[in-house]
């Protein structure tokens, strides 16, 4: 198995595959594929933790869905394609038992068998806030690659034993699993995002390292609305 990233401002991420190799992802992720490449999609691909490869109920609350689909290598070589869905980056991760990552929603695109992903957190912020989606983390565990999407430029931190950023959620990249996160309400500050109640951040504490990312699904949508014609009716 062989990978690429292609591009900068939106990256395409390529997959070269040997007979009898394969990868997992999000079924609406794949881009393009050519070659003897099979595609299965099942609510239990795979061959990981939390039945089959992803927990049903949890997968669906991380963002991943109850779908994922498997593509397979047959009697030979193939390639299969992802491109981001913002400008921004494409990460390779190694997943081991001893190193994991929480993920910000949507960011997992695909990875080798043996990867699983579960919700690590979720919590509600306001209906305006991620489209409603409030701020949810996915959790990659198990022993696999990995691939994620972070928005915009990544601005990376290695923590140390008793350092913390206080980082607004939609700039939350990924961070390795050691990193311990909360929720924290920046009371008196009005922010008519998070429905006037206050400006919630996310405390990251290490030991571990962090990725940031600098371009947000959300702030995008708000920058671009001032252009949309208005709705009628």
């Amino acid at each position: 198995m062989r990978s690429k990233i292609i591009g900068t401002t939106l990256p395409v991420l390529e997959i070269y595959l040997e007979a009898g190799e394969k990868v997992v992802g999000v079924p609406d992720q794949l881009s393009w594929m050519s070659g003897d490449i099979a595609m299965t999609t099942s609510t239990a691909v795979g061959g990981g933790g939390g039945g089959g490869l992803f927990g049903l109920v949890s997968r669906a609350v991380s963002g991943a869905g109850l779908f994922m689909t498997e593509f397979a290598a047959q009697r030979g070589p193939g390639n299969v394609a992802f491109a981001a869905k913002l400008p921004g980056n494409i990460v390779e991760v190694e997943v081991t038992r001893a190193r994991g990552y929480l993920v910000h929603r949507h960011g997992f695109v695909c990875g080798t068998p043996g990867v699983e992903i579960a919700s690590a957190f979720q919590q509600s912020l306001g209906g305006a806030v991620f489209g409603g989606e409030g701020f949810v983390l996915q959790k990659l565990s198990g022993e696999a690659k990995a691939w994620i999407e972070v928005g915009g430029e990544i601005v990376t931190y290695d923590l140390q034993p008793g350092q913390f950023l206080m980082v607004h959620p939609g700039h939350v990249g990924f961070f390795e699993d050691s990193v311990s996160f909360e929720l924290v309400m920046m009371r008196g500050i009005k922010n008519a995002l998070f429905g006037g109640d206050g400006l919630f951040l996310v405390k990251l504490s290490g030991p571990g390292k962090v990725w940031l990312q600098t371009l947000t699904a959300p702030g995008l949508a708000h920058t671009i609305s001032h252009y949309l014609p208005p709705k009628q009716g």
